[in-house]
């Protein structure tokens, strides 16, 4: 397999990644030989993924959007992926020209890439460190001063405690994460849906396999809001991804209708 000179060096690029997935059913160029394979085998089970991604995509705008009119101008992206169209930072910035943001992931490759594409930007950086140490991370966001600790902050876990096992203690993350943050935070959680369509179901049996970038443990509805723990949920509360708040912005399902199998939650949540 051709190495892209942009690669970090340590990376395996053949075993494939979820970021890196992420971006392939995107359409995005920043993937490999094993993530397309990969990719495609869920592809097989669940062909409207890639619809999928779009929407959390356009859950990810919709919650930034909201933020920034609720007066928060500075935000963490845990799992953020490799950059694509229609970043936080991008949104953000659209209606609050100094919004600062902060993207953790724990793929070399995203945040390589996202270190390249924000190199000219003093108001963003990456962090390369596994999101479910709170510790860790919040240290090295400090350590970027680009976050105002004193300030509320707005904290995207789009598409990213679907791969936090019961161990892993998900709940506990969330809490750890508001807890090292000042009141009046948001988190945004957006989560695969246990009984959702039988693609999403389908989907998660392959990330079990012995290729797989990371097993996935969807939940239902109830066990999403748990994750909220004792935070306040915004209105409407946990509800289907595309059914929060739509508007006609860049939104494709605007006035269209959901299936109510919809393989996927969001929500949004405030420290208080």
């Amino acid at each position: 397999m051709d190495r892209p000179n942009w690669v970090p060096p340590d990376v395996d690029v053949t075993r494939p990644s979820v970021a890196r997935l992420y971006d392939y059913h995107l359409g995005g160029s920043h993937n490999f030989e094993s993530d397309r394979a990969f990719g495609d085998r869920t592809l097989r089970t669940m062909p409207d993924l890639p619809e999928l991604l779009r929407d959390n995509r356009d859950f990810l705008r919709r919650v930034v959007r909201e933020l920034c009119a609720l007066g928060v101008d500075q935000f963490l992206d845990l799992g953020s992926g490799i950059p694509t169209v229609g970043n936080v930072h991008e949104v953000a910035r659209a209606s609050t020209p100094g919004a600062r943001v902060v993207c953790v992931d724990h793929d070399a490759v995203a945040v390589a890439h996202g270190r390249a594409l924000l190199a000219d930007d003093p108001q963003t950086a990456a962090v390369l460190a596994d999101v479910r140490e709170p510790d860790v991370v919040l240290a090295a966001v400090r350590r970027t001063c680009l976050i105002d600790f004193s300030r509320p902050v707005g904290v995207l876990m789009i598409a990213l405690l679907h791969f936090a096992h019961d161990e892993d203690r998900p709940r506990e993350l969330v809490a750890d994460y508001m807890g090292g943050l000042p009141v009046g935070s948001y988190p945004a959680i957006g989560h695969g849906r246990a009984d959702g369509s039988r693609g999403i179901r389908n989907a998660a049996a392959v990330y079990e396999g012995d290729r797989s970038p990371n097993p996935m443990r969807l939940r239902s509805a109830a066990e999403v809001v748990d994750l909220f723990g004792s935070l306040t949920l915004l209105d409407p509360g946990v509800v289907l991804l595309p059914r929060r708040h739509p508007d006609a912005v860049d939104d494709r399902r605007a006035g269209s209708a959901v299936a109510d199998d919809y393989p996927g939650f969001g929500g949004l949540g405030r420290r208080d």
